[in-house]
């Protein structure tokens, strides 16, 4: 497989193609599993993918020899810490994608912001994603219990990883010191 390019998404040009690809595949660590395409129009509608006028998210199609294959969206981009959501297309999950787009994400981050720690959460049954994190020096630092919802009206624990400036800038890992109960 080719190396995966970055691109940002022009909206709101894209808009049609990136409903497609939120309504046209199967997401299964996301609230919604199979937003239908009305759930996928109202989310690009609400600014979750950045847009004119939105200075808190930013999509980027991640491509394969020039299609688009998946999404990588920053948000909370007006807080300290912004956070991360990726997609990938199904048929090319487990191919190495994610762990690309983790690096890129903290380059880019680190790179054209001054942002000093970058976030993700997932479900913590999300195996693929939390090695891909952590091949890429992010750090596990909070265990959530039953914090992750489903559209099915299951509760998930989930699990927050972050990778700091100084440890990307270094390529170490700073471990959490964990308090433990008195």
């Amino acid at each position: 497989m080719s190396h995966p390019d970055f691109r940002p998404a022009a909206l709101p040009d894209e808009r049609a193609a990136l409903i497609d690809l939120l309504a046209g595949d199967d997401w299964p660590y996301h609230e919604r599993r199979r937003p239908t395409p009305a759930q996928a129009a109202q989310a690009v509608d609400d600014g979750l993918y950045g847009g004119p006028g939105v200075s808190d998210a930013r999509a980027f199609w991640l491509e394969v020899d020039g299609a688009a294959v998946g999404l990588v969206t920053l948000r909370e981009l007006d807080d300290p810490t912004p956070v991360f959501d990726l997609r990938v297309r199904a048929p090319l999950r487990g191919r190495g994608l994610g762990r690309a787009a983790v690096r890129w994400l903290a380059d880019h981050v680190f790179t054209t912001t001054d942002k000093l720690r970058l976030e993700g959460h997932t479900r913590a049954d999300n195996v693929a994603m939390r090695r891909a994190l952590r091949a890429c020096g992010w750090v596990k630092e909070a265990h959530h219990r039953r914090a992750w919802p489903d559209d099915a009206g299951a509760w998930h624990d989930a699990v927050t990883y972050a990778v700091l400036k100084d440890d990307w800038l270094r390529g170490t890992t700073t471990p959490v010191p964990f308090d433990h109960e008195p």
